[in-house]
């Protein structure tokens, strides 16, 4: 086992599961187990269920008194107070002080930030964005995160909370409503459940065959529409090009804000590939503006093992503690 210098644990705070990572200072997941965000009701609880199985497998690993702290990456998370502040997804409601509570549990030192601030850590730290002071990662799952990095820091504003592109307003008469209360987000229509509906809304709105036709639409997934694009589906591959063309103008406008070298993307719709890919950079090259034209790249991102939080999180520890 290659241990390579200093080891952290990372873990992803997720609305129904928590991942947790032993990993070292190349960005190698030495050891990952999952438990369920739901396994209790009491926050407290669950910050000692979540205290235990770190130490357990800090000592089960052998590793005792070589971890060098915890990195956090939860939605909602607020960098400058520790506290996790009323997250939709996660079953505890109001302000958590999930550092503080976690610090004394494990009596690690501990630190966090949002998932996507994460997530653009890891891609810093572990990914392609090695050596770029100026990036953004975006987080396309259940919303549409964001990590901005700017001049090699990350943007957190006065409060903790800058760089939420998801909640941008893409449209302002009868848009989607959104988690945050909302109407017309960026993330009702750039994301896993974003597609769904777009796919419900041309089914029911276009008459072209396509087998989506097929799948219930209270189960219908990005997955499913992914493949049925991938298959040529005509009704499908509008779904890819409507939510791209919605993604590259928030883009380009984020481009003239801060002018990134590259743009990466992460999650499920991500992993859809050229059939996102494609129509995302054509557009994007149509809508940004001359000045910033051919100086930021759109990748997909580069971090391994599919676990983008959990090293996000620890690469946050990696360079915080």
């Amino acid at each position: 086992m290659n241990l390579n210098k200093k080891l952290v644990v990372g873990i992803d705070i997720g609305g129904t599961n928590t991942e947790i990572g032993i990993v070292n200072e190349g960005g190698d997941i030495l050891f990952k187990e999952t438990i369920s965000s739901r396994c209790t009701e009491n926050f407290e609880e669950f910050i000692h269920i979540l205290a235990d199985k770190i130490l357990e497998i800090i000592d089960n690993l052998g590793f005792k008194g070589m971890v060098n702290g915890i990195g956090l990456g939860a939605p909602n998370g607020n960098y400058y107070t520790g506290t996790v502040e009323f997250a939709p997804n996660l079953i505890w409601k109001g302000v958590l002080p999930f550092v503080a509570a976690l610090k004394k549990a494990s009596s690690l030192n501990v630190v966090m930030t949002n998932d996507a601030n994460a997530a653009a850590f890891g891609e810093g730290v572990y990914g392609g964005a090695k050596g770029m002071k100026h990036y953004v990662v975006i987080t396309l799952g259940t919303g549409l995160g964001s990590g901005i990095v700017c001049d090699g820091k990350l943007l957190y504003g006065h409060d903790g909370f800058a760089g939420e592109l998801g909640h941008v307003i893409v449209q302002e008469e009868g848009g989607r409503k959104c988690g945050c209360g909302r109407y017309g987000c960026l993330e009702t229509y750039v994301s896993a459940p974003g597609i769904v509906k777009t796919a419900i809304e041309f089914l029911n709105n276009l008459q072209d065959d396509s087998v989506l036709r097929n799948v219930s639409p209270t189960k219908m997934t990005s997955l499913d529409i992914a493949e049925a694009a991938q298959n040529n589906d005509k009704i499908a591959q509008m779904c890819f090009d409507f939510t791209a063309k919605k993604l590259a103008i928030a883009l380009a406008n984020l481009a003239a804000i801060t002018s990134p070298e590259a743009i990466f993307l992460s999650g499920g719709l991500a992993n859809s590939g050229n059939i996102l890919f494609k129509p995302l950079i054509n557009y994007y090259n149509q809508y940004v503006l001359a000045i910033f034209k051919g100086k930021t790249q759109i990748l997909a991102s580069q971090l391994k093992d599919n676990s983008t939080g959990l090293l996000g999180a620890a690469a946050l520890a990696q360079y915080e503690l």
